[in-house]
C-alpha cells in the first residue's frame, strides 16, 4: 500500500482509465440505509442498538449488511428505493476534475436502469463505459464483470484503477486482475478490516473528495 507521503504521480503514472463503484462510493445511500433499518426494527420491535450491532457485524463480510441483519430477525425488507439516493457532496467535482486527465467508467452492482439514474444525477456524461450487474448478467466480485468493462474500454488491467468502498467486492477482485486500487471508506465500509494481502488497497481515502488530491 502506498504511504500518504509517497510519489503518487510515479506510482499512478501509467494509468489511463478510472473505474468507479457507485453505491457508497459516488452515491450517498445513507437515507436508504436509515429507512431500511427503521423498517426492520419496527416490524419486530427491535431496539436500535441491538439491530445496529447486527448490521455492523454483518458489514464485515456482507455487501448487503442490513438485509443480512433483517434476515436474522426474519424480516423481509421492501424493495430498494433509489429515489432516496443522492450524490456525495464532492462527487461532481471529482468527476469533472479527473475526466480531464483520465477516461472514466463504472463497474457496479446495480438494478436495472443504471445509465438513466446517473444521467438524472447529472454525471452520466462523464463515463464512457458503464457496466452494471443487472444488465451484464454477472455481479461483483465475479471477475467477469471486471473483464467485461476492460473489454469495452479496450484497456489492460495495469492501465486502470478501481475506486470502490468494498474490500471484498471492489478491491480484491480488481487486484487479482492486476488493476490498481483505491479504497473509499464511506458508508458501512468504515467497519470493514483488511484481512489479507488480497484485500490490501494501493491507497485509502476517507472521502470521495480526496481523490482529486491523489490522482
Amino acid at each position: 500500500m502506498i504511504e500518504k507521503n509517497s510519489d503518487l504521480n510515479q506510482f499512478f503514472g501509467d494509468i489511463k482509465w478510472l473505474f468507479f463503484d457507485l453505491g457508497s462510493t459516488l452515491i450517498d445511500e445513507t437515507d436508504v440505509y436509515k429507512s431500511r433499518c427503521d423498517y426492520a426494527m419496527k416490524q419486530k420491535n427491535i431496539k436500535p442498538e441491538e439491530f445496529m450491532a447486527k448490521v455492523y457485524e454483518a458489514t464485515k463480510t456482507s455487501p448487503t449488511a442490513i438485509k443480512s441483519a433483517a434476515q436474522y430477525y426474519d424480516v423481509i425488507l421492501p424493495k430498494w428505493d433509489h429515489r432516496m439516493e443522492k450524490l456525495y457532496e464532492g462527487t461532481k467535482n471529482v468527476l469533472e476534475t479527473l475526466s480531464g486527465k483520465y477516461r472514466l467508467g463504472v463497474i457496479a452492482n446495480q438494478s436495472m436502469g443504471t445509465q438513466e439514474r446517473i444521467d438524472n444525477w447529472g454525471i452520466g456524461n462523464y463515463f464512457e463505459v458503464v457496466v452494471a450487474s443487472a444488465e451484464a448478467g454477472c455481479a461483483k466480485p465475479d471477475l467477469k464483470i471486471f473483464n467485461l468493462a476492460l473489454e469495452q474500454a479496450g484497456c489492460e488491467p495495469d492501465e486502470t484503477i478501481m475506486v470502490g468502498d468494498r474490500l471484498d467486492n471492489d478491491i480484491a477482485p480488481a487486484k487479482l486482475l492486476g488493476m490498481k486500487t483505491v479504497w473509499v471508506r464511506q458508508g458501512f465500509a468504515k467497519y470493514q478490516s483488511i484481512n489479507n494481502e488480497n484485500e490490501r488497497p494501493d491507497y485509502i481515502v476517507d472521502d470521495i473528495a480526496e481523490l482529486v488530491n491523489v490522482l
